[in-house]
């Protein structure tokens, strides 16, 4: 039985609908990354933080169904930092404890949890992409070193691509776009945090390629590479 893939997180996982086009989370896309016969289920909602998700039962139907050999990708961090909000906020303490709590839990099924660390935003001072996540990053990546957990660290890899993309050129991956592009933002946006179809394939292919790194069981879910020559210069296979 093929494994499947299970993806928690906040609204730059979720998959959306037509109604906030072009919005797209990395969860929705992740089927253009691995074999047809792993199916992707992305359990991810907005604003949620790894309290509210545990809190509002969102995890349950998650952990009921996971199976040995299934994986549990994680990622938030958006919103535990908002401390504002005692519904969502979690310190960084906090926010490992829950992580770990949540593959301890996936790992009771047979499952293999991977941590990722959130999403870079696209905050530029002057031509310097700048962070925003404070501790929280550093928080996930101490956890994977201490409990020995697979790591992606999307936070480094993304705000790479970012700052080498520079600004304007990296709008083109949010939802950062003139008026009267898209009917469902007649007067534009300027969201530096969701992400558009282009953004959401973009990361979610740093994702890919830290499954690949992490190999095993993590990298088998992958689609194989084409061969070079099986395709000729227009894109069909020979």
């Amino acid at each position: 039985m093929a494994p499947r893939i299970f993806w928690i997180g906040d609204s730059t996982v979720q998959f959306n609908t037509i109604f906030t086009w072009p919005q797209c989370g990395m969860g929705q896309v992740l089927d253009l990354f691995v074999r047809p016969d792993i199916a992707v289920y992305d359990h991810a909602r907005n604003g949620r933080s790894t309290k509210s998700f545990r809190e509002e039962g969102l995890w349950t139907p998650v952990k009921d169904a996971l199976r040995p050999g299934d994986l549990l990708l994680m990622q938030f961090g958006h919103n535990d930092e908002k401390i504002e909000d005692p519904t969502r906020y979690a310190s960084p303490e906090q926010f490992a404890a829950n992580l770990l709590a949540y593959a301890r839990a996936a790992q009771a099924k047979g499952a293999l949890p991977v941590l990722i660390t959130p999403l870079v935003r696209r905050h530029f001072e002057g031509d310097t992409l700048t962070p925003t996540h404070g501790a929280y990053p550093d928080a996930v990546r101490a956890l994977a070193a201490r409990e020995s957990l697979p790591l992606i660290d999307l936070t480094a890899a993304s705000a790479q691509l970012v700052q080498r993309l520079g600004e304007p050129a990296s709008r083109e991956l949010y939802m950062v776009f003139a008026p009267d592009l898209y009917p469902n933002y007649p007067e534009g946006k300027t969201d530096n945090t969701h992400l558009r179809y282009l953004g959401a394939v973009k990361f979610t292919g740093l994702v890919a390629d830290g499954l690949q790194t992490l190999g095993g069981a993590y990298a088998q879910v992958l689609l194989d590479a084409p061969e070079k020559d099986k395709y000729d210069e227009k894109g069909y296979e020979r």
